[in-house]
């Protein structure tokens, strides 16, 4: 590369992949595939274990038809056949980019296009929702055949032409943005790998479309693969792309007995991209000068641009069809930056666990032993503490019932990542299963409206809230509607633009369906049992007159308070944080959901014992108002959140543009929202544990 830096950059690039057991869970090894053909060929699906012979005549009559959880047997024709061999459909889906938050469709661009896309496969809630459109593409791949520069399509651009300009526009913005192919093959992903510092090499699952060198000559983003892309203020078009297709032919496995090798797995897919200007009519070889377009965009003569590929097919017998997506899990390893994380976390969980067990056996024990024991009324009078406030703390709190339709929502919210991350972990939800896991939450998030509607109507009523009507339809409204409304205006904006991400308006009146048919009639369905059940009974009685609160100091008033609250259970998740939002905005593979639960778990309990200390500090400063300041305390590790996605804003992404930049932090306020009511209830509901608990065991008059 001439002494430049490799590209890209490892501060916006380098993720961690590693092993993960989900992912072969998700695609086992199983030895039984779906063939259509004559019989005795069945035995060659499942090993041939009665080891009869089999007709070299009838192999070719083998098709398979792709899953995402079974593996799939190409054959290759035989001499004594026709000469056939069965096809590999190769699949394109949206464009996206660092730089901007706007996803494209593939057709958007002016690419070579299927005739016919019914072969596509079908997306399902999550894909759409998010913006995935795959798409069937022009590029003919066939089991074991070799191909050298064969022909797609060819684009002409007319000089002086204003549609032709335009075409030409969108496509060098483009590039110029440094927008991303992503191609499936065989439900793989068709990774691009390149050598970053370190000497390391990283596969990403996507590959540019085109690069650009600026006014100055400096290269930018896939320029610096080759020092051929030099020419000032020039894109290079990349349009042609060598693919190597390894694949497992069967030998020493028991699905590949008495074929002689006619069957194989693929295994890996490998794409490089390349610009070749094929007028210069040295073929598609690495001698040929790039397709170079200028940047101004004044044609001297009419354009053409002919997309080319070349396939090879390689035999990789060392990697088994189970463990094939552990090269590009491998490619960039951040397994010991994980278990810090975890080491971290694990310690703030003890000194929170050691203040709390503190708390609990010694000053709380000392204190109801000292209380218990006062018996006559003028010990009574030399009370102090958190006794003090017996007759104020169970006092309905303000605003009681958006308190409750908060609680309502956050156990909803609650339920959804839990089960949603046992799934994950499970194997359920990989990676190699697109969309599920945006399938599975959205489903679960609909579905859980019952428990929500039951906990908002139950502690609504201990509140002593008469106006049951208001708080069901705030509870089966209000953070949807939030939630939904914000979708909704960046989803116009994305309409505007023509971006793919747009949720067509079927989908929208799927997604209000569902809302509407299932989430809210389970909401009303969790209010009425929820308002059938009695009042919660507390363990003191509470006071006509309520109780003056002397004036606290600096650290006990609520507003410190709840803004300290926030940052241990912040400081357990951050490092993890770091990974989620890589793979949200730089369309990196997630796949460490094992670590992932075990931060949520390690977040539960920090929130909860971080909530009750601080509770406790406020009774025995005889401040009652507990109610709220539970909620807003572990509730401010959300504000902690989004500082911390506009610091990797500015210092982890380059995005540009006005709506690129209004996408983003209206996704991130979504994201903080639903995080707001998890942590915010998680710290409730412990704080309310603790105050029935340490109320129910001193003996009031």
């Amino acid at each position: 590369m001439g002494g430049r830096s490799c590209f890209p950059p490892t501060t916006t690039r380098a993720r961690c992949h590693r092993k993960l057991s989900s992912i072969r869970r998700d695609e086992p090894n199983h030895e039984t595939v779906m063939v259509i053909g004559p019989a005795d060929l069945r035995s060659v699906a499942r090993g041939n274990p009665q080891g009869s012979p089999i007709e070299e005549t009838h192999v070719y009559d083998v098709i398979a038809r792709s899953t995402w959880r079974f593996p799939v047997l190409f054959v290759v024709g035989l001499p004594t056949s026709p000469p056939f061999v069965t096809e590999i459909p190769l699949y394109v889906n949206r464009l996206n980019s660092e730089e901007s938050v706007i996803p494209f469709e593939y057709n958007h661009f002016d690419f070579c296009v299927a005739d016919d896309n019914d072969d596509a496969p079908v997306e399902n809630l999550g894909q759409v929702v998010f913006g995935e459109r795959i798409r069937s593409s022009p590029y003919k791949i066939q089991f074991a055949a070799d191909k050298n520069c064969s022909d797609v399509c060819t684009k002409k651009y007319a000089k002086g032409n204003e549609a032709d300009k335009n075409k030409l526009s969108v496509l060098t913005r483009g590039m110029l943005l440094n927008y991303q192919h992503h191609w499936i093959m065989d439900n793989m992903p068709v990774t691009w790998c390149y050598p970053v510092e370190g000497g390391e090499n990283y596969c990403s699952t996507g590959f540019p479309m085109g690069c650009y060198v600026d006014k100055k000559g400096q290269p930018k983003d896939a320029c610096l693969i080759s020092e051929a892309y030099s020419e000032k203020d020039t894109f290079y078009i990349f349009n042609h792309v060598d693919l190597t297709i390894h694949y497992h032919n069967g030998q020493g496995e028991d699905w590949g007995k008495n074929i002689n090798g006619k069957i194989g797995r693929v295994v890996d897919v490998r794409v490089f991209p390349r610009s070749v200007q094929h007028s210069a009519g040295k073929g598609c070889g690495n001698t040929a000068p790039p397709m170079a377009i200028p940047g101004d965009l004044k044609l001297s003569k009419d354009l053409e641009i002919k997309y080319t590929y070349s396939v090879k097919f390689i035999i990789n017998n060392s990697k088994k069809w189970s463990s094939r997506w552990d090269y590009i899990l491998e490619s960039k390893p951040h397994t010991n930056i994980q278990w810090f994380s975890i080491f971290n976390s694990l310690v703030i969980v003890l000194f929170l666990s050691g203040m709390v067990a503190m708390i609990m056996l010694r000053t709380l024990h000392k204190d109801i032993a000292r209380y218990n024991q006062l018996d006559s009324g003028e010990d009574a009078q030399e009370e102090f503490g958190w006794k003090l406030v017996h007759g104020d703390v169970f006092r309905p709190p303000r605003k009681g019932m958006l308190l409750a339709v908060f609680l309502g929502s956050g156990t909803q919210v609650f339920l959804m990542a839990l089960v949603t991350l046992v799934f994950a972990c499970l194997g359920f939800l990989s990676p190699a299963n697109r969309g599920s896991l945006a399938t599975c939450a959205l489903v679960l998030y609909v579905c859980l409206g019952t428990p929500a509607g039951y906990v908002s109507a139950r502690l609504y009523k201990s509140f002593g809230g008469e106006k049951w009507k208001s708080n069901v339809l705030l509870t089966a409204m209000l953070c949807p509607a939030i939630l939904f409304s914000v979708c909704f205006v960046l989803n116009v904006m994305l309409w505007a633009v023509g971006s793919s991400a747009a949720v067509p308006f079927l989908i929208l009146l799927a997604l209000l369906a569902l809302w509407f048919g299932i989430s809210v009639p389970l909401t009303f369905i969790g209010a009425y049992f929820g308002f059938r059940k009695r009042p919660l009974e507390f363990p003191v009685r509470t006071n006509q007159i309520p109780r003056q609160i002397p004036e606290q100091s600096f650290y006990t008033q609520p507003i410190p308070g709840i803004i300290m609250g926030g940052i241990l259970p912040f400081g357990c998740i951050f490092i993890q944080l770091f990974f989620i939002l890589n793979s949200i905005w730089s369309s990196q593979v997630y796949y460490m959901f094992g670590f992932l639960f075990l931060v949520f778990i390690i977040l539960l309990i920090t929130c909860s014992e971080t909530t009750i200390l601080l509770c406790y500090f406020h009774l025995c400063a005889e401040d009652y108002h507990w109610w709220w300041r539970s909620f807003l305390t572990s509730g401010s590790t959300a504000l902690y959140l989004f500082i911390y996605c506009v610091h990797y804003f500015f210092t982890k992404l380059d995005i540009k543009g006005g709506i690129s930049t209004f996408l983003y932090f209206g996704y991130t306020f979504m994201f903080v929202f639903l995080f707001f009511l998890l942590t915010g209830t998680i710290g409730f509901m412990a704080c309310f544990w603790f105050v029935r608990k340490i109320y129910s065991v001193v003996k009031v008059d």
